[in-house]
């Protein structure tokens, strides 16, 4: 549980720049836990007596709970990249669900909580001011994640077979760039397009689809991070794309901002 992970940038785009302007921590979940909740997350900043710092970020399809003082809820998948303003001095702690982790907390299509938000109390029955109070206060961080864990615990449903299926499936998305259509993976793990389109809905929340692009297109920001002479043709090819047009455009689309103007800011960063 106290394990801090290693920080590949999982979305955070202009990595480089932002570690010099907040940290960033993950820890791994208890094995119970561990069944619904990806990991831990803890940003934290002091940009005392310095200019405010926005930073973007690509989403997962993930449901994020977020405790953050007078902000704390829980935070449906993003279709779009996403920015915050980090300025003065600040603290705050996520719990990240595996997609389709959240459902069985609710019963409810996670799709309707796309691009949305809903009240902390609503899926934990906790005071979100007094989980503000006990977990923001603490000293360090090994100490937020054990009290995180055991205001989940009493919480936890009954466990969900679907959930492994389905981080199998965006397991080999990740892990196999080739993996450009949906059709693929149904002949993959011989599921069929309208039964995964449905699971998507019902448990992660975006289609199949969209998290074939989310990946690749995040796959691109990564290598424009560590290398901003980059040969936008070549990298398109790479990640499976046949037309340069329809990848810039995806980029854009997910990004805010084409290839060649991404790698540029990260340059100047």
């Amino acid at each position: 549980m106290n394990a801090n992970f290693p920080k590949p940038s999982m979305g955070v785009l202009n990595l480089k720049e932002g570690a010099r302007k907040f940290r960033l921590s993950r820890y791994a979940p208890s094995e119970d836990i561990g069944y619904f909740v990806k990991h831990f997350w803890v940003v934290s900043w002091d940009l005392t007596g310095q200019d405010p710092y926005m930073q973007d970020v690509v989403p997962n399809p993930c449901v994020n709970a977020v405790i953050e003082k007078n902000k704390t809820a829980v935070y449906g998948v993003a279709r779009t990249k996403y920015s915050q303003l980090l300025q003065g001095n600040g603290l705050v702690f996520g719990i990240k669900f595996k997609p389709g982790g959240f459902y069985p907390f609710t019963g409810r299509p996670v799709s309707e909580l796309t691009g949305q938000s809903i009240h902390f109390q609503t899926v934990f029955a906790a005071d979100p001011r007094s989980i503000e109070n006990i977990i923001l206060s603490q000293q360090d961080e090994i100490s937020m994640v054990a009290l995180a864990e055991d205001f989940i615990r009493p919480h936890l449903p009954a466990r969900d077979e679907t959930i492994a299926l389905i981080e199998s499936i965006i397991g080999r998305i990740i892990e196999e760039r080739n993996i450009t259509r949906v059709d693929q993976l149904c002949l993959s793990f011989g599921i069929n397009k309208r039964k995964l389109q449905r699971m998507f809905d019902q448990y992660v929340g975006v289609s199949p689809k969209w998290v074939i692009q989310l990946y690749r297109l995040q796959n691109a920001a990564e290598a424009l991070d560590q290398d901003q002479q980059h040969d936008t043709l070549k990298l398109s090819m790479d990640l499976g794309y046949y037309d340069q047009s329809h990848f810039i455009r995806d980029f854009k689309a997910i990004v805010g901002m084409t290839p060649d103007q991404y790698a540029r800011k990260g340059a100047c960063g």
